[in-house]
């Protein structure tokens, strides 16, 4: 028999995304009017946020609903020119359910340099990430974009983009925005231990295979293999 998939509904889906933005915003991922984000709430549809208003101060009346072409079915406000992005990630992958995309400046400052981020050296983002790769440069708001990310999107779980910021997904909107977290926790993390402490103690096979075990048993089969 099909499982069939439970979606948020419409008032779900906005009040998270509004909480999701002013996390965002709060935490320095976004500055100004950057980032968006998008929930999926049935197989041809979800919500997202509209373009030119800061993540922090979004109302509901500001969301735009749409189908999984871009076209608007709801809302008077404009999508993002990057909801292309976000759509390519629902058709390369239909298990994901929800969007991130930010700035995140240590995770950022890793895609600018060109740097993944593949060192085993946090549990948590061995089991909820595993390895996040980094998409060649695209011009924002082009399809270059989702172009670029659509290699990512079934064996990973985020993936860096070259001189502009960070993508996550997930099976819902609030694991695709903690894996966002993670992602720039492992990023600073990174930063502070090989290129200022300058040593790292990172997991052996053995440990890296027990975390991968815990991460499928939550679910998870997607994110690669840090440390290869």
């Amino acid at each position: 028999m099909e499982e069939i998939k439970a979606y948020p509904t419409d008032a779900q889906a906005k009040e998270t995304l509004l909480e999701v933005g002013r996390r965002m915003y709060t935490k320095n991922f976004v500055a100004a009017n950057d980032g968006n984000i998008s929930c999926k709430v049935g197989e041809d549809c979800l919500w997202t946020t509209p373009t030119g208003v800061s993540k922090g101060y979004m109302t509901e009346a500001m969301l735009v609903k749409t189908d999984l072409s871009g076209l608007v079915l709801e809302g008077s406000y404009r999508p993002s020119s990057e909801l292309k992005m976000h759509l390519r990630v629902y058709q390369e992958n239909p298990e994901i359910q929800a969007v991130v995309h930010a700035h995140p400046p240590v995770s950022t400052a890793f895609a600018i340099a060109g740097i993944p981020l593949d060192r085993a050296i946090l549990a948590e983002a061995v089991v909820q990430l595993g390895s996040v790769p980094i998409a060649p440069y695209a011009l924002p708001g082009t399809q270059e974009v989702p172009d670029s990310i659509a290699p990512y999107c079934n064996d990973y779980n985020a993936v860096l983009l070259a001189n502009h910021g960070a993508l996550t997904w997930g099976r819902n909107l609030m694991e695709a925005y903690f894996r966002m977290e993670t992602l720039e926790y492992y990023a600073t993390l990174l930063m502070i231990t090989e290129n200022i402490l300058g040593k790292a103690q990172c997991f052996s096979p053995e440990q890296v295979g027990c975390l991968l075990q815990i991460r499928s048993d939550l679910g998870i089969h997607s994110g690669g293999i840090p440390g290869r």
